[in-house]
């Protein structure tokens, strides 16, 4: 194995993968190293991959109604092969395309040379021209509260809970939260969703976040708004939540869900003049370029918008950086939302909040599913899809859509949204022959819907 290469990638998430294949396929020697055995980073072993098929899996249960004979180790046992599949197709990229794995925690020694040590303390340097960071991010955990304590829970550890709570509070009602929050229902265990904020998800378009709230609390999640806590006390039975309110919330156990911290320390950083910011965070340029123009850092550990999909798409716009010497980040304007509670959420495109203080003239067209053949015949009629569009030129503004394969649904309005000029407008799915009976009948539906307002 070769110590010098032409792109080093540390970190073998979605951005590290994007961009070590994009980087070999276009002829470069690449390697990719991870301290963690397994390849596929937090995306892979702790977060997406694990908690989506929970998810699944819940949904699965509560549908047959079959939850008095599953319970929650039990499911988490079930989805193990799933993770495993999943890390045997990411290694197969790299070995087919020659890409060798350092094992072991990256630092770096100056800024074109980093040591790699691996568990048995083994050290070995390694030179290239340019490196890619991509080492993702973990829960954010305040030091006043003990998460060695088996009660207290992150959204990694909750992963490896081996008991069916009667109860848990959940405190952070962000992504992470809500979607927590909808599985624990699914198994009957009651939730206590704890929210820093006056509203869930405030990103969301204000509609879709009166309908999440509206099916969180319709099946037994108590929200509690404006919340903080004072401190966390745990015991052997269970665990008490002080508020700032004068409120206390007992439960069998504590999910801490409030934000995440990029994974930018002990790697040497110093060395070379990087620092990340008070959440972890690295500094970039919009060609995912640090104050060293050879090293890159994309994914999770530069922020927002830590998505998967996006991180994969920020590796390959960093590794088309180092080849060509541009970047198409542009591409990613029109990210999609997609959030996995019950049911789920994906959007993209502006809010009508958004809209309204930009002062733009828009309407809104409305498609509810329980209207749709194809909804009612599966039985999964609870939901909508919103267009937003203006008012003038009929351009498409804003996608958003609430219920069962919301996800896939909403990649439709983001092609056409992506448009130039007159493909990105109203009539497109006025004029499209959709199939029938199909959820994406849903555009056509809320697109005449909306033509009519005007009309």
């Amino acid at each position: 194995m070769s110590n010098k290469y032409d792109v080093i990638v540390i970190g073998s998430g979605p951005g590290g993968e994007g961009a070590a294949m994009k980087a070999v396929k276009e002829g470069k020697s690449v390697a990719i190293c991870d301290d963690f055995k397994q390849i596929g980073g937090s995306c892979t072993h702790r977060g997406t991959i694990p908690s989506k098929a929970l998810r699944h899996a819940s949904q699965i249960i509560s549908d047959t109604d079959s939850f008095k004979t599953a319970n929650y180790q039990q499911v988490l046992k079930s989805i193990q092969p799933i993770i495993d599949n999943q890390y045997l197709l990411r290694k197969s990229f790299y070995e087919r395309n020659q890409v060798n794995i350092l094992d072991g925690r990256a630092s770096f020694i100056n800024d074109h040379e980093i040591e790699v040590i691996n568990d048995l303390g083994n050290r070995k340097k390694y030179k290239a021209d340019f490196f890619v960071i991509a080492t993702g991010s973990r829960p954010y955990h305040p030091e006043d509260i003990d998460f060695t304590h088996p009660r207290i829970l992150d959204s990694d550890t909750v992963l490896n809970l081996n008991d069916h709570p009667r109860t848990i509070t959940i405190y952070g009602a962000g992504v992470v939260g809500c979607e927590y929050a909808s599985i624990f229902r699914e198994f009957k265990i009651k939730v206590n969703l704890i929210n820093t904020r006056n509203q869930l998800l405030t990103f969301l378009d204000d509609e879709i976040i009166d309908a999440l709230a509206y099916h969180l609390r319709e099946n037994g999640v108590l929200i509690r708004h404006n919340e903080e806590y004072e401190k966390v006390v745990p015991d052997d039975n269970g665990i008490t939540v002080y508020l700032n309110s004068n409120k206390q919330i007992r439960s069998d156990y504590l999910l801490w869900a409030q934000g995440r911290t990029g994974n930018s320390q002990n790697m040497g950083l110093e060395n070379i003049g990087i620092e990340g910011n008070i959440r972890g965070s690295i500094e970039v340029n919009e060609n995912f370029q640090t104050i060293h123009p050879h090293i890159y850092a994309v994914g999770d550990v530069i922020g927002y918008p830590s998505l998967a999909s996006a991180a994969y798409d920020q590796g390959r716009f960093a590794s088309t950086h180092i080849v060509n010497g541009n970047c198409e980040h542009k591409l990613v304007e029109y990210i999609p939302t997609g959030i996995y509670t019950i049911p789920e959420i994906s959007s993209v495109g502006l809010t009508e909040k958004e809209l309204t203080e930009q002062k733009v003239p828009y309407e809104v067209g409305h498609s509810h599913f329980k209207h749709l053949a194809r909804a009612q015949i599966t039985g999964r009629t609870t939901g909508m899809l919103k267009l937003l569009f203006h008012r003038e030129t009929l351009e498409i503004l804003g996608v958003h859509c609430f219920g069962y394969g919301a996800s896939e649904i909403v990649h439709i309005g983001q092609a056409i949204l992506a448009q130039d000029g007159k493909a990105n407008t109203l009539m497109y799915f006025i004029n499209t022959t959709f199939n029938y009976p199909t959820m994406a009948e849903a555009y056509r539906v809320a697109a005449l819907n909306g033509l009519n307002r005007i009309h």
